[in-house]
């Protein structure tokens, strides 16, 4: 204790609150303050790298006795905090207060630039990134930079290609077991999710909410330069680069930039050879997934174009332009700016 004591005296600095009057220990390396010269003390420790609490089980060491306490309920499967509501058990009390404002609908953490509420401090800090512009989570490798850090993890993966889940139609391979199932619904044609207004039906949930939008008209992203309004946030993401003329993604063959990764995709197949939509009933192959959209109109004989003059239909929206010149007079594209 007496070491301890001396210890503090070296890196500590005592004083009285003002307010209170209650004594309160500063910590001289980094200045946090403290109601208690105990848990300053265990504070210092994470500055001297000291961890004497550590797990029989796991190995794994804390700076304190109530770190490795809760930490052991992970082994134990201890819950001793439980909802009065609910019953739902927790491990840690904080964890128990979090989830009690799903039922109170308390959301204590607001953005002071768009009063955006949320119930968990964390998250209203990378929220506000957003307002910032900051990046602070940067590649090691290609210095790219991302305002999550989950975001940073996920590229890192082109580095170092940890992609573990793997597709068994054709082998792509995937850092997130949910982007995996999400792509073989490709190879599937499953679409779980449905629109409840015209039964469209999507691979992928956020497809569904953005083809949403589409119903009521929302557009809840501007761009700042132009004001265009989107549907989704990728578009705008996408639609940025356009005055920016940023070109972030290039094929490692050719060097070509795009500023879309899905074009950088489709052009990447010029190189391959890759086509990987099939139309199930003649088996022609397709680079492009738009082509084979129209290609099985040929099998099902949908015309989904018409001439508004004289209601002649059409597979392509090409082919209506170029018909709709007969009548017009005007050049292809004319035409083609008008129907855009």
């Amino acid at each position: 204790m007496n070491e301890q004591l001396n210890l503090c005296e070296a890196e500590c600095s005592y004083s009285c609150d003002i307010r209170t009057g209650e004594p309160t220990y500063s910590c001289e390396l980094c200045n946090k303050a403290f109601s208690q010269q105990g848990n300053l003390i265990a504070h210092q420790r994470i500055h001297r790298g000291e961890r004497h609490y550590t797990c029989d089980v796991c190995n794994k060491a804390f700076t304190r006795q109530s770190s490795l306490s809760k930490h052991q309920r992970i082994h134990t499967g201890e819950r001793p905090y439980a909802c009065d509501v609910c019953s739902k058990a927790f491990n840690q009390k904080s964890s128990l207060i979090t989830h009690q404002c799903l039922h109170t609908g308390e959301r204590p953490y607001t953005c002071d630039v768009c009063n955006k509420a949320f119930i968990i401090k964390s998250r209203l800090v990378t929220h506000q990134l957003i307002h910032t512009g900051e990046r602070p989570y940067i590649c090691d490798v290609c210095n790219k930079a991302y305002s999550h850090k989950c975001s940073l993890i996920r590229h890192q993966c082109i580095h170092n290609r940890e992609c573990t889940y793997t597709c068994d139609v054709c082998n792509k391979a995937f850092s997130e077991k949910s982007n995996q199932i999400t792509h073989q619904c490709e190879h599937s044609g499953e679409r779980p999710y449905t629109c409840d207004v015209c039964k469209k039906a999507y691979g992928q949930k956020r497809q569904l909410i953005r083809h949403q939008r589409t119903h009521i008209g929302e557009r809840p992203f501007t761009c700042g330069v132009c004001s265009k309004a989107f549907s989704g946030k990728n578009h705008l993401i996408a639609h940025r680069r356009i005055h920016t003329g940023e070109r972030p993604y290039s094929c490692v063959l050719c060097n070509k930039a795009f500023n879309q990764q899905s074009i950088l995709t489709k052009h990447q197949r010029t190189h391959t050879g890759e086509r990987p939509y099939t139309c199930d009933v003649c088996k022609k192959a397709f680079s492009v997934k738009s082509n084979l959209k129209t290609h099985l109109r040929i099998h099902s004989g949908e015309l989904p174009y018409t001439c508004d003059v004289c209601n002649k239909a059409f597979r392509q929206q090409g082919n209506l332009i170029t018909h709709q010149n007969m009548h017009t007079g005007e050049p292809k594209h004319a035409r083609s700016k008008k129907l855009i």
